[in-house]
């Protein structure tokens, strides 16, 4: 297989931008940005997540059973770079973020226009990254949208020419 061609038809896959949360209620909580994420079913309304498997965010969504996909918007480039340096929780805030909790006890951003709690039904283990599957309990929306709601999302290609993921 020719590596550049696949690194680069592999980058071809557009990919929104989200910040996965997670608390396990033992006093670890963990926020990373991910961008492999998918709805997957209807009825019961399931999402899929790719979490790396060496990282904080892994390890406490496996522990607490339950995660929150925070939707960011164009205006979170900031946010979404953030996340991809590991948490830190002090004076109430994530990262400098505020958040709240929600229903299953995962951290929600403030600010972020839209997000979804999930309870864990399954982990596929393949690879470095493995897939966690969630079902929707909850969704929060901060506020009506105008338009399309997937053009509101901040995409992979927002952050920058230099920003890639995949491949």
């Amino acid at each position: 297989m020719n590596a550049d061609a696949k690194k680069t038809v592999l980058r071809m896959i557009p990919y929104g931008i989200y910040v996965l949360t997670a608390d396990d209620g033992s006093g670890n909580i963990a926020a990373a940005t991910v961008n492999w994420v998918t709805q997957t079913a209807f009825a019961p309304p399931l999402v899929v997540a790719a979490v790396k498997t060496d990282s904080g965010a892994y390890k406490v969504v496996k522990a607490a059973k339950a995660f929150a996909l925070n939707m960011l918007g164009k205006e979170h480039k900031g946010v979404a770079f953030t996340f991809f340096k590991p948490t830190n929780v002090s004076e109430g805030k994530l990262s400098g973020q505020p958040y709240r909790k929600g229903l299953t006890g995962a951290p929600l951003l403030t600010e972020a226009p839209g997000a979804v709690e999930c309870r864990v039904v399954t982990i596929v283990e393949q690879g470095d990254h493995h897939i966690v599957v969630g079902e929707v309990v909850e969704a929060h929306l901060k506020a009506p949208l105008s338009g399309r709601p997937d053009a509101a999302i901040l995409e992979m290609k927002d952050l920058g020419d230099n920003v890639f993921y995949g491949g």
